[in-house]
């Protein structure tokens, strides 16, 4: 693991893939914002440490929301990242994340299963427990490892990848994430983050074959501290 000059922490690089761990605030993708994605300061950091003149191939395979910090799986190659999305849809890529909420959920560990409808107006998902009109199904399965002072740390593992899943799923069962007001926390964290983190990821390459397993350090503050702790 090592932080460029470009202030990205590199988790995993070889010629097909680089993983990076994705601060919050940073947008993984251009967006209408016109503020530099994450893609675009990964690609100049290839292009610095290879001295490369042309431009430099860098496919997006997955992202994650803007508030949100974690692992971020980028392509080098066209290769890598056909056969990386169709990990994605066959889900051979098993993601895990941290989210620190404020209330205890009602289980210690549960399985969540509702359908989400995204509203693209104010950019939000609403979750049901029954199947309705435009929804799709998703799924999570959440567990309890640790009791903060005023919070607790909920592990999550997605089944499914819906817009906002674990945030609209969470907020759904009482259990809103630090910072997201978007989802009924009741005040944003003074950085504008939220407090979920995509924490491990684990995948077959899809060029060597080798097992990846990487976990991600969380963000330098206080809560996620006493989190790895």
């Amino acid at each position: 693991m090592h932080t460029t000059k470009h202030n990205v922490q590199v988790l995993f690089e070889d010629n097909h893939i680089i993983i990076v761990n994705k601060r919050a605030g940073d947008i993984v993708q251009g967006d209408k914002t016109g503020d530099k994605p994450l893609s675009e300061v990964v690609k100049s950091c290839i292009k610095d440490k290879y001295n490369k003149p042309n431009n430099v191939y860098l496919g997006v395979v997955h992202r994650l929301d803007r508030p949100t910090s974690g692992i971020v799986i980028f392509a080098k190659t066209s290769k890598a990242l056909e056969r990386l999305n169709k990990m994605l849809r066959e889900k051979q890529i098993d993601k895990t994340y941290w989210a620190v909420v404020k209330n205890e959920p009602p289980k210690d560990q549960d399985t969540l299963i509702n359908w989400l409808r995204k509203n693209p107006k104010n950019n939000k998902s609403t979750a049901f427990i029954k199947e309705t009109d435009e929804c799709k199904k998703a799924i999570l399965h959440y567990k309890l490892i640790k009791e903060l002072d005023s919070y607790y740390l909920l592990e999550i593992d997605l089944e499914t990848g819906r817009h906002h899943q674990i945030r609209s799923q969470l907020s759904s069962i009482g259990c809103p994430i630090k910072g997201d007001l978007k989802y009924g926390f009741n005040r944003s964290n003074k950085d504008a983050s939220i407090h979920l983190h995509a924490r491990k990821i684990a995948f077959v390459h899809p060029v060597s074959k080798e097992k990846i397993e990487l976990l991600a350090p969380t963000p330098k503050d206080v809560i996620w501290q006493a989190c790895e702790s």
